[in-house]
C-alpha cells in the first residue's frame, strides 16, 4: 500500500491535475467513479508499472523474511550409566553453575570396586616392603655361602699341600671329598646370587609394574564412582527437572531433565531468505529485526555468515531413490546468520522468538570509488534510496504486531 501511494504521487496525481486544471474536466461531471479509468488511464497504468518496478527493486536488493528464529540448544541431563537416583541436589527452574552437582546415583558397587582397588595398592606396597627384606636376606645368604665356599677351598688347599709333602698323611678319598664340598659350596653361592637377582627384579620391575596397574585400576574405579554424580557442564537453568530419589534414569531412554544454557538464543538470529536473493545477501550487510516477543522495537543487526548450501538438497543414504520433484515442490531457503549490531541488543528477546528481518544493500563504497558510469551510479543511488521504503514498512509491521497477534488472530 505504501508503495502504491508513493508511486501515485508521481503518476496518478499529475495525471489528475492535468485533467482537472489544464483540460478543465470537473470531478462529478467528466471525472466520475465510472470514468476514472478512462480519464486517468495513463496515470493508473504508469502507477501500476512503477509500483511493480519499485517492489521488485526493494524486495530484491533489500530482501525481507518472516522466517527468522533465535535458535538455541538444550542439553538433556543424562548420567553416563543407568542407575537409581540416591540424592537430588537441585530443583526445577534452579540456576546452576558449571561443575555444580545436580543429582547422584546409587554408588555402592562403585565404592566397593574403589575400596578393592585401594586394598590392592596396599597389598603391592606391602609386597614391595617384603621384597626389600628378601633382598637384604639374599645379600646375607650370599655372604654366608661365599664364606662357606672360601672355607671349603682353604681346607682343600691345606689337605692338598699336606698330601704333597707327605702322601701317607692324607688319604686320597679325603681330597676327593673336599673337592666335592667345594663344588657344592660354589653351587650354593650361585643359587644365592640367583635369589638376589630375582629379588632385585621384584623390587625394580615386577612390583612397580603391579603397583602401576593397581593404581590405574584405582583411578578407573574412582572415575566410575565420579560418574554416579551428574554435574552441570556449563551455566544454565534446569527445566522439566522432576526426578526424585528412587527414580531410575537411563542415558538411552530416560533423561532426568533439560539444562538450558544461560546464553541460549542470546547471540542472534537464524533467518531463511528466498533463493532468488542468494546473489544479494552477503556477510557484513546491515539488517533490522522486529520480534513478536518484543513488539514495537527495531533491533539493528548485521549479517555475520551466509550458509553456502540449501538444506532441501541434502541427500541421506536410504533404501529409496530420490525424486527431484518432491524435493523441489517447496523450494528451500538461504540460511543466514545475524547478530545484534550493538552489545545487549538481544537482552530483551526471549530465546526461540520469531522475528521479521529486513536486510539492506549498501553500495556506498562502490559509489565512492568513481569507477562507475553515470547511469550505473544513478541506478545504485536509487537502489540505496528505496531501502528507506522497506525500513518504513518494517516499522509499520512492528507497530501492527500487537494488533495482529492480539486482535486479528482470532484468539
Amino acid at each position: 500500500m505504501l508503495e502504491i501511494l508513493l508511486c501515485s504521487v508521481f503518476t496518478v496525481v499529475p495525471d489528475f491535475l492535468i485533467r482537472r486544471f489544464v483540460q478543465g474536466k470537473r470531478v462529478g461531471r467528466e471525472i466520475t467513479i465510472y470514468s476514472v479509468w478512462y480519464e486517468l488511464r495513463y496515470g493508473i497504468t504508469a502507477c501500476f508499472a512503477l509500483t511493480v518496478a519499485l517492489l521488485t527493486l526493494i524486495l530484491y536488493y533489500h530482501p525481507s523474511t518472516s522466517n527468522a528464529v533465535s535458535f538455541y540448544r538444550t542439553v538433556p541431563i543424562l548420567p553416563e550409566m543407568a542407575g537409581r537416583v540416591e540424592e537430588v541436589y537441585l530443583g526445577n527452574r534452579d540456576t546452576v553453575r558449571a561443575g555444580q552437582p545436580i543429582l547422584k546415583l546409587d554408588s555402592s558397587s562403585q565404592e566397593a570396586a574403589l575400596e578393592t582397588a585401594r586394598r590392592r595398592v596396599a597389598e603391592v606396597d606391602a609386597a614391595a616392603e617384603q621384597a626389600k627384606t628378601d633382598l637384604a636376606e639374599a645379600d646375607a645368604r650370599i655372604q654366608e655361602a661365599q664364606s662357606e665356599y672360601q672355607r671349603a677351598v682353604d681346607d682343600l688347599e691345606t689337605k692338598t699341600e699336606l698330601q704333597r709333602r707327605n702322601a701317607a698323611s692324607v688319604a686320597q678319598r679325603d681330597i676327593e671329598k673336599l673337592q666335592n664340598t667345594v663344588q657344592s659350596k660354589q653351587a650354593t653361592v650361585s643359587v644365592a646370587l640367583a635369589n638376589k637377582q630375582s629379588a632385585e627384579v621384584q623390587v625394580t620391575s615386577v612390583l612397580p609394574a603391579q603397583k602401576a596397574s593397581a593404581e590405574a585400576a584405582r583411578a578407573q574405579a574412582q572415575v566410575e564412582l565420579n560418574k554416579t554424580t551428574v554435574r552441570a557442564g556449563f551455566d544454565g537453568i534446569l527445566e522439566q527437572f522432576a526426578v526424585r530419589k528412587g527414580d531410575v534414569v537411563n542415558p538411552m531412554l530416560r533423561p532426568a531433565g533439560i539444562l538450558v544454557p544461560a546464553e541460549a538464543g542470546r547471540w542472534g538470529l537464524v533467518a531463511g531468505f528466498s533463493q532468488i536473493e542468494a546473489q544479494v545477501i552477503k556477510s557484513g550487510m546491515v539488517a533490522e529485526a522486529a520480534c513478536i516477543s518484543n513488539p514495537m522495537t527495531i533491533i539493528p543487526m548485521v549479517v555475520t555468515d551466509v550458509q553456502g548450501l540449501i538444506a532441501t538438497g541434502q541427500v541421506q543414504a536410504s533404501d529409496q531413490l530420490i525424486d527431484a520433484q518432491k524435493a523441489g515442490a517447496k523450494p528451500g531457503t538461504i540460511t543466514v546468520y545475524l547478530e545484534p549490531l550493538y552489545k545487549g541488543g538481544f537482552d530483551d528477546v526471549p530465546p526461540g522468538s520469531s522475528c521479521i528481518v529486513n536486510a539492506y544493500s549498501d553500495n556506498h563504497d562502490l559509489l565512492q570509488s568513481g569507477e562507475l558510469s553515470t547511469s550505473k551510479s544513478l541506478f545504485l543511488h536509487v537502489i540505496d534510496t528505496v531501502g528507506i521504503v522497506h525500513a518504513i514498512l518494517l516499522r509499520f509491521q512492528a507497530l501492527l504486531l500487537p494488533v495482529k497477534s492480539l486482535v486479528l488472530s482470532g484468539h
